[in-house]
């Protein structure tokens, strides 16, 4: 089978397509056809081996491959059809169109992957390409997890820090559908998008500090490296909660004495990708609650494209890859 695979850490470039064995399932596992995957920063990460959050460097390092990549084949979040199943297995059968992340199994930038039918693996939404569905897992999960955390009740005030990224831009959504007033914060180029999301307020970082403005809100979510924690969970109204999904070694430290020695309460556990919440994001989208945010599809072929639109932080949306040959893809 066709797959793209990289044997050494770099940019864009160490990417190419070649001729790989096709996975065998066991009995509880199913063969997927993947006709679409998402390409995410983290792809990017896992590639250059550069990380924005540095104190994962050495555990990843461990478990990614120290001098080289163990796991040549990219791409955590996917879309595709069941080609076969384990005799085992009863949620799938051959022919079902379905969605969701291989985790760090990774393997998604192939034309078919083997996951367990114990993965966050569900029907693909009715309402979907398949490529719009790509784009759905990796936000659409980790938004749905955070608000969660969150608690968000109707009415209250919720500032997204970093709203134009996936996880940022399904948050928005998610938490506009819990009945918040949301706020974001990112590059101007985004504001259409955002607002389009659901936003009712934007402001952009590079005119504008949020954190002088005065405002205050019950709930902040934030998925910016780096950004000040202090002065951001000083913006909580009593009662306030934080929510980071990139957080930093310090802010892990810091969150545990905010919680215990204030009325703010900081979250930033990682968010666990299952099944049951993939099946409650399908809910959403077919419910219309949830919309595509697809930025650019390209072939496999033109991957390292893709790679290099993630990393200029430019995009509007997700950025696809479809998997297979040209004339297979018609209606992707």
């Amino acid at each position: 089978m066709k797959a793209v695979i990289y044997s050494r850490y770099g940019g864009p470039e160490v990417l190419h397509l070649a001729d790989v064995p096709m996975p065998v399932p066991g009995d509880q596992d199913v063969l997927i056809r993947v006709r679409a995957a998402e390409t995410t920063k983290s792809d990017c990460e896992f590639r250059s081996f550069r990380y924005s959050v540095k104190w994962l460097w050495l555990p990843l390092r461990i478990a990614v491959g120290i001098r080289k990549p163990r796991r040549r084949v990219l791409g955590g979040y996917f879309a595709g059809e069941v080609v076969s199943v384990g005799g085992r297995v009863t949620r799938f059968a051959p022919g079902d169109q379905v969605y969701g992340s291989a985790s760090l199994r990774l393997g998604a930038y192939s034309e078919y992957l083997v996951l367990p039918e114990r993965a966050a693996i569900a029907p693909k939404p009715r309402n979907m390409t398949f490529a719009e569905a790509a784009a759905v897992p990796l936000g659409g999960l980790n938004a749905l997890h955070f608000m969660r955390r969150a608690s968000i009740k109707p009415g209250e005030q919720v500032l997204i820090n970093g709203a134009g990224g996936s996880i940022g831009a399904h948050a928005i959504q998610i938490a506009h559908s819990f009945g918040a007033q949301v706020t974001a914060v990112d590059h101007g180029i985004k504001e259409d998008l955002v607002r389009r999301l659901g936003a009712s307020d934007f402001i952009d970082y590079t005119t504008d500090d949020v954190t002088t403005t005065g405002r205050r809100f019950d709930v902040i979510f934030d998925m910016v490296p780096g950004s000040p924690y202090r002065r951001l969970v000083g913006m909580l109204q009593p009662g306030g909660r934080y929510v980071n999904g990139n957080p930093r070694l310090s802010v892990l430290v810091r969150s545990v004495l905010t919680t215990r020695f204030t009325d703010k309460t900081v979250t930033v556990a990682f968010a666990p990708e299952t099944k049951e919440a993939l099946a409650t994001i399908t809910e959403m989208i077919e419910a219309s609650k949830i919309q595509s945010i697809v930025d650019r599809v390209y072939p496999m072929s033109e991957v390292t494209a893709a790679h290099r639109r993630v990393e200029t932080e430019q995009r509007l949306g997700a950025v696809v890859i479809t998997i297979g040959e040209p004339d297979e893809l018609a209606g992707l």
